[in-house]
């Protein structure tokens, strides 16, 4: 088993309910064990910030599955919560499932990144993941701590 590590993020909808509806399907996979799940906060948009406000989460899993099996899995959720691809980057969405960390692989494969690439610069991912793990470390960048403090 594995820890891994997911980032949730909604702006469209109903977003508590979405992101909790995603969490009860992930926990429900297969080779896929819910750990933890920080506390929901509302986030400012990044990038695209003509949008509504997001709120955000990170979920602790522990799994058996490869990482390209357990983001196919959080992309088969997206999809069945209404997410769609193809609008603008960083724009709204309905439901956003990234896989942050996977033990301390780091993953470089088309379409597949770990740690996500942006993790070591985004506080609405570090923040919850330094809430689940504060000695987490993002291979390659540091402490999540240290990462988070540094955004200050």
């Amino acid at each position: 088993m594995v820890r891994a590590y997911v980032g949730l993020g909604a702006n469209l909808g109903a977003r508590e309910d979405t992101l909790r509806r995603a969490l009860e399907i992930l926990g429900d996979e297969a080779g896929v064990e819910l750990v933890a799940v920080s506390s929901f906060r509302e986030t400012d948009p990044v990038g695209v910030v003509a949008q509504p406000r997001f709120v955000n989460a990170v979920a602790a899993v522990e799994t058996t599955l490869a990482p390209g099996e357990l983001l196919d899995v959080l992309l088969r959720i997206e999809r069945g919560l209404g997410r769609t691809r193809g609008g603008t980057r960083w724009g709204p969405r309905v439901v956003d499932l990234d896989l942050l960390l996977y033990g301390d692989d780091v993953v470089d494969e088309p379409g597949l990144n770990v740690p996500h690439p942006r993790l070591h610069e985004r506080r609405f991912a570090l923040e919850p993941l330094v809430e689940l793990e504060p000695s987490a470390v993002v291979p390659g960048h540091g402490p999540v701590s240290v990462l988070l403090a540094r955004l200050d």
